[in-house]
This record gives structure tokens, sequence and C-alpha cells, in this order.
């Protein structure tokens, strides 16, 4: 189950965050936090809708249950200002205090689940 939760906006929108294991994490090896898990913010008119646009890119085990980590107010200003809506950075590790010089700039979706050249 991935943790996450989600905020409305005055406009009525919808920002959900979610911290989800990396599809181009190597399978068969657990993943944790800070290591191969990635936050992905989603701008969308609802919570449902929100949950489908990842289900479409192909993310289909893909829940929301509770509000345990909602976004920040930073996430939130970031995904607001992406023409997309829809952005990730690894997921920041709680037990190593967060420095200004290792925060993570955030990428657009499409980056993540590109996938590399076939080899012939």
């Amino acid at each position: 189950m991935a943790a996450g939760g989600f905020c409305k906006l005055p406009s009525g929108s919808v920002v959900v965050a979610l911290n989800l294991p990396s599809p181009t994490a190597p399978t068969g090896r657990p993943t944790g936090v800070g290591l191969d898990d990635v936050r992905v913010l989603v701008l969308a008119q609802n919570r449902a809708r929100a949950l489908t646009r990842l289900r479409n890119l192909g993310l289909r085990a893909v829940y929301l249950r509770g509000n345990a980590e909602p976004p920040s107010p930073d996430e939130i200003t970031a995904v607001l200002h992406h023409p997309d809506g829809l952005i990730w950075r690894t997921a920041p590790d709680n037990s190593v205090p967060s420095l200004p010089e290792r925060t993570e700039l955030w990428h657009p979706i499409r980056s993540l689940l590109r996938r590399p050249p076939a080899r012939v």
C-alpha cells in the first residue's frame, strides 16, 4: 500500500501525493524509502481522477487509503506551477536531515516512465 495523502484547494481541485515504488527499480529486491521510492504529485478535479491519471500511465496498483502524508505547501506550489500537473522526485528519507544542497528538483512524470531503448 502506498503512503500518501491529499489536500483540497480553494478552487475545488485536489492535490494528491503518493510514495510509490519506482517503476524502474529492479524487481525481486525490497525497496525502502529513500532508496527506490518516488514521491508523485498529481493535480486533478478530485481524488478518483488523480488516481485514474496514474493508472492510465501504467501504475496499476495505486490506491490512496487515508491522509497520513498529505502534500506540503512547497509540494502544492510545485505541482500548481507545472503545466502537466503530474510530477515526481525520489522520496525523502526522514532519518537523514534535509540539506538545501541535497534537495532534488521535481521532474515531469514522462521522465520516470520513459523506457530505455531496446538492445538488439
